[in-house]
């Protein structure tokens, strides 16, 4: 004010204390941040601990209660439980070659096919004591010293935020889609995962896209309520989910019955592989798919692998794998 006349600056003193103000909102909201981060940290590393203790008395369960004689994984192929057998173009060709009868057109789908050895469908005693720990448990999957984990199966959301005890977890669990049934042998087993930056859950796929680790890693278990199952990779790599794409895998395919439209899928699959793959598929092998999200939310990782069949060796499989390369 300078002769009774306002000059528009306000006095340094309202500056100064507005500054002030200014200054410790911002280091209010700061530190409301960095706690609100640490806080964060914590419950990711304490869901972490819960979860690996989880898996820890789980698999303590599993492998106590595991049969002393291990059951052929590799089972013939069984009959279907449909009224006709499954005839490959093959033994089509015997069948003529032994009968005037003209021979039978391959078969355009595949029949439901029973469990080997189990057709009651008998659950394991190791299912058994798993299951009392939690009734979702359905199957238990291995891949050598990098995975040992349980598999579920409710829906298709509980257990991304539930452990395999069902407690809340941010880790979530694994789980088997709540679409496939298991009173037959699935066609394609498909198991989802969080892909885990601290290599919890799926987190631990991103090692099959090492081709040195694929090499020495090709095998992995899957052991369901009513059989045991063991599985050879024939691909990895990320797909998409968007039809568009050139990388677009249909999962609705992949588990369908229709033969064409399987091996479609299992082409794709193969296309999209980080590696070559020196493994041969067919439409009638049973398929396990494990499928992980990555970045962008059309596109997924996944992890192929086939049943081994009946009679197939595993050192000349073994073998098959150490002869793959990177693309």
């Amino acid at each position: 004010m300078q002769g009774g006349r306002w000059n528009g600056r306000r006095p340094r003193r309202v500056r100064y204390n507005r500054f002030r103000w200014e200054r410790l909102a911002l280091l209010v909201v700061s530190a409301a941040l960095v706690i609100f981060g640490l806080s964060k940290l914590i419950s990711y590393g304490r869901d972490l601990i819960v979860s690996r203790r989880t898996a820890k008395e789980l698999r303590q369960v599993y492998h106590v209660n595991m049969p002393v004689a291990q059951v052929e994984t590799a089972a013939p192929a069984a009959l279907p439980v449909s009224a006709a057998p499954l005839i490959t173009a093959a033994q089509n060709t015997k069948v003529a070659q032994a009968s005037s009868a003209p021979a039978l057109a391959p078969a355009s789908r595949l029949g439901a096919i029973a469990y080997p050895g189990n057709p009651k469908l008998r659950v394991s005693s190791r299912f058994k004591a798993l299951r009392r720990e939690n009734r979702d448990i359905i199957g238990w999957l291995n891949i050598g010293k990098m995975l040992d984990e349980a598999v579920l199966r409710r829906d298709n959301e509980y257990y991304m935020t539930h452990d395999a005890r069902g407690d809340k977890n941010v880790n979530g669990a694994l789980f088997l889609d709540a679409s496939i049934s298991l009173n037959t042998r699935p066609h394609t087993l498909l198991i989802y995962g969080h892909n885990m930056k601290s290599g919890a859950m799926f987190g631990c796929l991103r090692n099959y896209e090492n081709i040195s680790f694929y090499q020495n890693s090709p095998f992995i278990s899957f052991d369901s309520l009513y059989e045991e199952g063991r599985y050879v990779v024939f691909a990895a790599g990320i797909v998409s989910t968007e039809p568009s794409r050139w990388h677009y895998v249909d999962f609705y395919a992949l588990g369908s019955d229709d033969i064409r439209e399987r091996q479609k899928a299992i082409d794709a699959l193969i296309s999209s592989s980080v590696n070559t793959c020196n493994i041969d598929v067919r439409p009638e092998d049973q398929l396990l798919a494990l499928v992980t999200c990555v970045s962008r939310d059309d596109e997924r990782r996944v992890v192929a692998a086939r049943r081994i069949r009946y009679g197939e060796d595993e050192a000349v499989l073994k073998e098959l794998a150490e002869r793959s390369r990177k693309r």
